[in-house]
């Protein structure tokens, strides 16, 4: 895969663009590709600030605007080759205080972004989205397999075929604020590292790996796949014990609306999930016979009733691996 070419002469639009993401991401497109221009839109101007400072580069284009504002979103995306959906609400709790709120942004914000884009002639869009919206149990999980279904069905339900939507779907991405490991180094000095289930497992992605299947979906999509890489799992008990010698544990019980495992792809996404070696393809379900065949590139169907959740996974991240990644770990 060569990203030098994807992006080349090419104008960028981050929704959300000042996250963790997008903060890796826009390193890695300066440093790799020769770009026209990289359009970052989100809301908070003090992280635009800070992140103008930090890039300093005449490419970057910062917007102020809100994925929840139509006109806002029109206007960003102008002139624009690709998008990368990143704007969220995430936290769970919040979500679950806050549901309209979540709905605006998660739901109603994809919507917007998905007319923009078509009104503008945008060619490719590629969605950011998560394992909690694999069955999802809580709202956050619920609006973000909304908007997933917005982005595949969008390939479909437009008149115009000019504009492509795809999905990446993640685990705990390492490294980024709020996630697991942040959470347990700002625990490292207090009496007892909170946990919620000594069973509980999570899958963990590293930003560069985000990134890179990010990259992968833009080369690879036709329109309508939802891209998973295969990433290891991990006990949530075990982190406390590497980040602190002789770390004690307390369990506090599952929160409301969180889950024991998570799954990125379910029983009844396997009808339609292909494998490689590297990744997972979930193809669109609307697709007919002669279509799916294009969509396939040498991937295997996995068995009828297959799933890929965080306990039945294959692969299990090694305690030397793991230290390696909290040793490294600058939060954005």
């Amino acid at each position: 895969m060569n990203i030098k070419n994807i992006f080349k002469n090419k104008t960028i639009l981050i929704t959300g663009g000042t996250g963790s993401f997008g903060n890796s991401f826009t390193k890695i497109l300066l440093k790799k590709c020769k770009i026209r221009k990289l359009i970052i839109f989100s809301r908070d101007e003090m992280k635009q600030w800070f992140m103008k400072e930090k890039f300093n580069d005449k490419k970057i284009k910062f917007m102020i605007g809100d994925v929840r504002d139509e006109d806002s979103v029109i206007n960003a995306s102008r002139n624009v080759d690709f998008i990368i959906h990143a704007a969220a609400t995430k936290i769970v709790p919040t979500a679950e205080i806050n549901p309209i709120e979540c709905i605006k942004t998660n739901i109603l914000g994809a919507q917007n972004v998905i007319k923009a884009a078509n009104l503008n002639k945008v060619k490719k869009i590629v969605a950011l989205s998560t394992d909690k919206a694999c069955n999802p149990i809580n709202l956050y999980g619920a609006t973000k397999l909304a908007s997933d279904k917005l982005f595949i069905a969008a390939n479909n339900f437009y008149s115009s075929k000019f504009t492509k939507f795809s999905v990446v779907r993640y685990g705990n991405v390492i490294g980024s604020r709020g996630s697991l490991i942040p959470f347990f180094l700002e625990k490292k000095k207090e009496k007892f590292f909170p946990v919620t289930h000594s069973d509980m497992t999570r899958f963990l992605i590293t930003l560069d790996q985000g990134i890179d299947l990010v990259f992968f979906a833009f080369n690879d999509m036709i329109g309508g796949e939802l891209y998973i890489s295969k990433i290891p799992s991990v006990y949530i008990k075990d982190i406390p014990k590497i980040i602190k010698k002789n770390a004690k544990i307390k369990y506090i019980g599952i929160r409301p609306g969180e889950k024991l495992h998570e799954k990125m792809i379910s029983e009844d996404d396997s009808l339609f999930t292909y494998e490689y070696k590297n990744y997972f393809k979930i193809l669109p379900s609307f697709l007919n016979d002669s279509e799916r065949k294009k969509y396939i590139k040498r991937g295997k169907k996995v068995r009828k009733g297959f799933s890929y959740s965080s306990d039945n996974n294959k692969e299990w991240i090694s305690k030397n691996k793991l230290l390696n990644y909290i040793n490294k770990i600058e939060i954005i």
